[in-house]
């Protein structure tokens, strides 16, 4: 299939079919996806959180009360719930652990090779530390590339999805003790099947026209 054509008919699931389930091997696929997305001078500040159990999802629910009770069936109801966290900071150790794992990776060929990545993303991550002084949502914008990864990975593999950002991020970061563990919650997303009772599945899928998005110089 083209990549055109699931960007064409992929969309945002309203309701999903309880009776089924992921098959495992897809999760993982997607899992992996995840895990290797793109991310700026390779920061990986994010973690995420996967719920693939029936009580697994009451509790990412649980951020889905009073407001955003809108949201809450189709986190019970979908396969998996997939909770994408940012980091609250850029502590130096996780900086290391990316460079010794880039290490056991083969991807210092040259002796100065690993000093030079380090004072690299060193200098990005304090530009934003110090200088812009946006360093929460540059690793949030990191934490979207990756959803952007899943959602069009899991169209690929004919997976329904649903992004969420109408939850209570204080109710769910206290409920999955996210930021004593120095992460907050970003986005959550809803993987399964659609329901018959999906009413978006009907509707035409509706973009401006290419001339107005697009410039070409």
């Amino acid at each position: 299939m083209k990549l055109s054509t699931i960007a064409r008919t992929r969309y945002t699931t309203k309701a999903f079919d309880p009776e089924r389930r992921v098959p495992q091997e897809t999760i993982d696929d997607l899992l992996t996806m995840l895990r290797h997305s793109p991310s700026s001078v390779n920061s990986q500040p994010w973690h995420f959180v996967v719920a693939g159990t029936p009580e697994g999802k009451a509790r990412v629910a649980k951020g889905l009360h009073g407001g955003f009770a809108y949201n809450e069936r189709k986190a019970l109801d979908a396969s998996h719930v997939i909770v994408l966290c940012a980091r609250t900071g850029i502590p130096d150790a996780h900086l290391e652990n990316i460079l010794e794992q880039e290490e056991r990776d083969g991807r210092f060929p040259l002796p100065d090779a690993k000093a030079g990545q380090r004072k690299g993303r060193l200098g990005y991550v304090n530009l934003h530390r110090y200088d812009q002084k946006d360093l929460q949502h540059w690793m949030e914008k990191q934490t979207y590339l990756a959803l952007g990864t899943l959602l069009f990975g899991a169209a690929t593999l004919g997976v329904d999805a649903t992004p969420m950002e109408g939850f209570d991020f204080r109710l769910l970061d206290e409920e999955l003790g996210l930021r004593e563990k120095g992460f907050t919650s970003v986005v959550l997303v809803a993987l399964g099947y659609r329901s018959d009772k999906d009413f978006n599945a009907k509707l035409p899928k509706s973009r401006l026209p290419a001339q107005t998005v697009l410039s070409f110089i």
